[in-house]
């Protein structure tokens, strides 16, 4: 496989002095990226797998960078692990070293790896070139990350990613959504996880595009990127969820979110009620995408230019509620309970999405059993993610088949059409249906409320006529109950294992 990094290895004078990275004040062009990266993957070239202190940093995604460049796995790792899943991750991945900004207090489990300092101001003279890249011997099924899931049903897996994983599905995006090295990216996203890490910094890099991280995410300091030439924006449903709450208030920000051209949201479904405020504000509609950490990116809506040019396809229009269609080389199908495959387009019929191409990953490292597990018959994953698909291909989640999909009375329920006719009550500021067993049912639906206003909350009544007009009688909560905020991981998904705790 070629380099991952096409405009690192071009040499100088091909673009040298474009802006690749930059965090905060701090930034790197492309020629001094190119040498410190070529310099520190000297060093950890045949260091086996190595780990990555994951800071929101500028020396983070020059230790993955290197490491790649390098043709050696980096393991990040979230800063904010606990210490016995810090103990696990470092067991089962076995890293011979860490990578670690300078001055960066490292916790008691990682004392006993050899420390590199990731000098991101050590900048070898461009004008000399990159140091040498092995990258044409580095075959495509070569590890380059492993990437530890969240661990909501045991201790987290390290889904081990290949390199043409990582390559194909940023070459998907860049079809998708014609991301080209003009563009210049903003998010403000944690750097141990593939949103933040593969599509926030490696894509702009591969595409020979910048970067500016905003260290921690802000509705100013989006404001601020996107008025300064800022082309793209990633980020959370929390994240937009704030910009949708101070949009009429922040006239700068709304102007910045109109001439964007690309607003990107992942990581959990979007509320069509931020969506819509989004939209109306800014004449702009956010696009969702849909991945897994053992998929990289599966879906997304096509991004169709405000005046379509001949030399420009745009095959589809954002839509709030969906994740669009299956991404260049993903095989995708839906399969109902008894293994049967759901052929229909109907908007309706609820299946399990497995997937199949060149963006899986390989194995989860040192669990052969769970590997083995995770796949069907002819290599499909299994996601466990339930959908269904409207007559246009559009893929619709309804929610994860082991917490969303509520079986009562008869009904399969998805929880998630049910969490966005509650957020279009206006006495709900955020909502999470779960099921529970229920003698007459089977399960009844159960709605997790923050209400608007703490003092006077809308009623159950209220809330369960409300979501019945909106949908179906039987989709209605049964039970509601109120909650100060709802639980969340590091990438603003609800945690609703946790609600039932």
């Amino acid at each position: 496989m070629s380099s991952l990094f096409p405009a690192l290895s071009a040499g100088p004078g091909a673009g040298a002095d474009r802006p690749a990275l930059r965090f905060g004040d701090r930034a790197l062009t492309y020629g001094e990226l190119a040498a410190v990266t070529g310099s520190l993957a000297e060093r950890i070239r045949g260091a086996g797998r190595v780990a990555v202190w994951a800071t929101p940093a500028l020396e983070t995604a020059v230790g993955v960078v290197a490491a790649l460049e390098a043709g050696v796995a980096a393991v990040p790792l979230n800063p904010k692990s606990g210490e016995k899943e810090l103990a696990h991750i470092l067991s089962d991945s076995a890293p011979s070293l860490v990578l670690a900004a300078p001055g960066e207090e490292l916790p008691p489990a990682l004392a006993a790896l050899p420390r590199i300092d990731v000098d991101a101001g050590e900048r070898a003279a461009a004008a000399d070139g990159p140091a040498s890249r092995p990258a044409d011997e580095i075959d495509d099924e070569a590890p380059a990350f492993v990437v530890y899931t969240s661990g909501t049903t045991g201790p987290p897996k390290g889904a081990v990613l290949p390199r043409r994983a990582v390559a194909a599905t940023l070459d998907a995006l860049e079809d998708a959504w014609q991301w080209t090295g003009d563009d210049v990216l903003v998010h403000g996203l944690p750097l141990f996880h593939v949103h933040g890490l593969i599509l926030g910094i490696l894509g702009p890099l591969r595409r020979g595009g910048s970067v500016r991280h905003l260290g921690r995410f802000s509705t100013e300091g989006v404001a601020r990127e996107l008025n300064s030439g800022a082309t793209m924006l990633f980020g959370v449903p929390t994240m937009y969820h704030r910009i949708a709450e101070v949009l009429p208030a922040e006239p700068e920000l709304a102007k910045g979110l109109a001439q964007a051209r690309l607003l990107v949201s992942g990581s959990a479904a979007l509320p069509v009620h931020d969506h819509e405020r989004i939209a109306a504000a800014t004449g702009r509609r956010v696009i969702e995408r849909y991945g897994m950490t053992e998929t990289l990116m599966l879906c997304s809506s096509r991004w169709t230019p405000p005046d379509p040019r001949p030399s420009v396809r745009a095959d589809g229009e954002p839509r709030a509620g969906t994740v669009g269609v299956p991404l260049p080389g993903v095989e995708l199908r839906l399969v109902d309970e008894d293994g049967a495959t759901v052929e229909a387009y109907d908007g309706a019929s609820v299946g399990e999405i497995q997937v199949r191409g060149p963006n899986l990953f390989t194995e989860y490292l040192n669990r052969p059993d769970a590997t083995a597990a995770a796949f069907a018959e002819g290599g499909w994953f299994r996601t466990g993610d339930m959908a269904v698909r409207d007559p246009d291909r559009y893929v619709r989640i309804v929610g994860r088949k082991a917490t969303d999909l509520i079986k009562s009375g008869g009904y399969k329920i998805g929880a998630g059409e049910i969490e966005n006719a509650l957020l279009e009550h206006p006495g709900v500021r955020e909502a999470a249906v779960t099921g529970e067993p229920d003698e007459d049912l089977g399960e009844r639906i159960v709605a997790w409320i923050v209400p608007a206003a703490p003092d006077s909350p809308p009623s159950s009544d209220e809330l369960a006529d409300h979501v019945a007009r909106r949908l179906a009688p039987h989709k209605r909560p049964r039970i509601v109950r109120y909650l100060d905020a709802l639980p969340r991981n590091d990438m603003g998904k609800i945690m609703k294992r946790a609600l039932h705790a």
